[in-house]
């Protein structure tokens, strides 16, 4: 069994970040000191094993300290972590949600009045069809950008300046990639709300109420310009599996459709909308929630589901995991089930040309381990049918128990390498003419496939990888090269092995470095911060555009790897919508977006041992 308990002591640091993080209006009443004992108390016993482990999925203290308690209360009541504090009686989770943020119930601030469009500022633009197609920004989901479309040059980014903040309010994180049209910026905030913004100036257009925190990406559906009869959808996810379709001009609801009905489902990796079907990927909080001792784990089941595009009806539906069933118990006396896990997050990869939807799929989180499991998997685009698969590590069981001590029940005996494919696969041609099926793996590989078969041609080891190593949530190809980021977190008790985080551009052709741009380490005496990248990249014909866990943004010259602008986020925001605003680590399925000279890029990510924040932040040539 591999050393499990990692990073001790980093919880107390991380309580400095409360006095960088935006300060209140006014002073907090003060806490009655019962209730701050009890709080504390259910604090220790029932949420600190997460909380209080930075490697797990939970904010930390710190970070959760900056929320009203009302929030945190919601997300015990009726939000995310419901079922998790169930055993809770009202007023545990009252004194619990009053201890973290040592302020009352009642206490917190009137929400601020977001500043609303007028006029012309207000008006969607039926001359302006999506900028991008999805997630992957093309139908090969490249990540790329064209240089005319970008309006951003090695020669003229040292002069992008910021020209505007939106802080999403009682959020610790902003990871919704959002999408660009009708002259505005869709995108979702961790309050739950989806935001139609003004791309000009910020303002709300209109703003629509979620079930839970906006997850996903942001996709709208394409329209002939100059058709003033447009009235797109637009899809998002959010932190209870549930896929949404809106009326992009109004913000109305068209549908809502639940993706799964396990408890723990959630929608991470952006749908992919091809013709009148939208391509969900399913994914999920399970492999978290194996923590507790005396859960019963695991029951989920990845799976990719086809919905109409137009009424979230399913067409479709394709499991990647088998039924789970009683496997034995726990040594906390729970029942164990297997298989489960697989799960797939993020943005499916449509083939029209071949008739497949592509899917990279994650780890299994029981014993016994499976065939689809840290796999590409490329399913008919009609049927669901699964036409071939490329596992390319097996026996990788694994959930998040593994973090929290080399007893806890949970954790699967022989523990796999937590390997899963977390980036979407990208289909780009090499400078032999020949197409590649590219994909990027935590293990700290790049593989390039045949898409037709799903042969390897080759495999690159660019990074050190491992549970919170290697490639993340989003590589790119631009010209025959494929652009990978690596975060290789460094971690004590972990691998001895060093990190190698950093950028590589690897030929599409052959599979051989062309150059290595290596992680900067900026983070000084920063408690949570590490050099790295972990969140989805952009790259144009000249620049490589990536967010880093060190909340620095960072524009790269796309022949050399050499830095030609270098942001740090880490700071407080003012915002056009007066709430207070701050950098934080990037990651998550969201990466710098570029349009006509501007720069738009999502800041915070509090979450994995990683820096909190809330802001979008807009940046124009000057």
């Amino acid at each position: 069994m591999r050393a499990m308990v990692r990073w001790a002591g980093l919880v107390v640091a991380s309580l400095v970040l409360i006095a960088s993080y935006p300060a209140r209006a006014q002073a907090p009443a003060p806490l009655d000191p019962q209730i701050a004992a009890r709080g504390a108390a259910v604090y220790a016993s029932a949420c600190a094993a997460c909380h209080e482990n930075p490697l797990t999925h939970a904010p930390g203290k710190a970070a959760l300290a900056t929320l009203a308690p009302e929030s945190v209360l919601r997300v015990l009541t009726s939000g995310r972590m419901k079922r998790q504090a169930a055993g809770l009686s009202l007023e545990d989770r009252q004194a619990v949600a009053q201890a973290l943020t040592r302020r009352p119930l009642g206490s917190a601030e009137p929400e601020v009045a977001m500043p609303r469009c007028t006029g012309d500022a207000a008006r969607f633009d039926a001359n302006e069809p999506p900028r991008f197609d999805g997630w992957g920004l093309d139908r090969n989901n490249s990540h790329a950008i064209s240089t005319a479309q970008a309006g951003l040059t090695a020669g003229n980014v040292a002069r992008l300046r910021l020209k505007w903040a939106f802080a999403f309010p009682q959020a610790l994180d902003a990871r919704s990639q959002p999408a660009l049209a009708g002259g505005a910026i869709y995108v979702g905030g961790g309050d739950g709300t989806l935001y139609a913004l003004d791309r000009a100036s910020g303002c709300v257009r209109w703003r629509y109420a979620a079930t839970s925190a906006v997850r996903s990406g942001v996709v709208v559906a394409p329209w002939r310009a100059g058709d003033a009869s447009a009235a797109p959808p637009l899809y998002f996810g959010d932190n209870f599996g549930n896929a949404y379709a809106l009326d992009a001009r109004t913000g109305a609801e068209v549908w809502v459709t639940r993706i799964s009905d396990h408890p723990d489902a959630v929608l991470t990796g952006t749908p992919t909308l091809h013709g009148d079907t939208l391509y969900v990927p399913v994914s999920s909080f399970e492999e978290g929630s194996a923590v507790a001792p005396g859960y019963a784990c695991c029951t989920f089941r990845g799976a990719l589901l086809a919905l109409d595009a137009r009424t979230g009806a399913p067409r479709w539906r394709t499991d990647l995991v088998g039924e789970p069933r009683p496997q034995g118990t726990s040594a906390a006396g729970a029942t164990r089930f297997g298989p489960s896990g697989v799960a797939v997050w993020s943005a499916p990869l449509v083939d029209a040309a071949r008739g497949l939807v592509y899917v990279a799929t994650g780890d299994n989180y029981t014993r016994p381990a499976t065939e689809l499991s840290d796999a590409i998997v490329a399913l008919d685009l009609r049927t669901g049918a699964i036409r071939w698969a490329r596992q390319v590590t097996a026996g990788d069981s694994w959930n998040v128990a593994c973090f929290t001590g080399a007893a806890a029940p949970n954790c699967p005996e022989d523990a796999g390498p937590d390997a899963d494919f977390g980036a979407a696969p990208v289909l780009a041609k090499g400078a032999d003419g020949k197409d590649y099926l590219l994909a990027g793996q935590k293990s700290g590989v790049a593989y390039a496939l045949d898409p037709d078969s799903g042969a390897v041609r080759w495999e690159t080891r660019v990074g050190r990888g491992g549970e919170v190593g290697g490639v993340h949530f989003g590589i790119a190809a631009e010209g025959g090269t494929l652009y990978v980021p690596i975060h290789d977190a460094a971690i004590p008790g972990g691998a001895a092995e060093p990190g190698r985080p950093g950028i590589y551009a690897i030929d599409i052709a052959t599979g051989k470095v062309r150059w290595t741009a290596a992680a900067e380490n900026a983070c000084g005496t920063t408690p949570l911060c590490q050099p790295g990248y972990s969140a989805a990249i952009t790259v144009t014909p000249e620049l490589v555009l990536a967010g880093s866990v060190d909340a620095h943004v960072r524009i790269f010259d796309a022949r050399t790897g050499a830095v030609l602008w270098d942001e740090d986020t880490n700071r407080p925001y003012p915002t056009v919508n007066g709430v207070a605003g701050h950098g934080g680590s990037m990651s998550g399925g969201t990466a710098p977006l570029a349009v006509d000279g501007t720069l738009i890029v999502n800041s915070g990510y509090a979450f994995l041992g990683k820096l909190p924040g809330n802001v979008l932040l807009v940046y124009a040539v000057e």
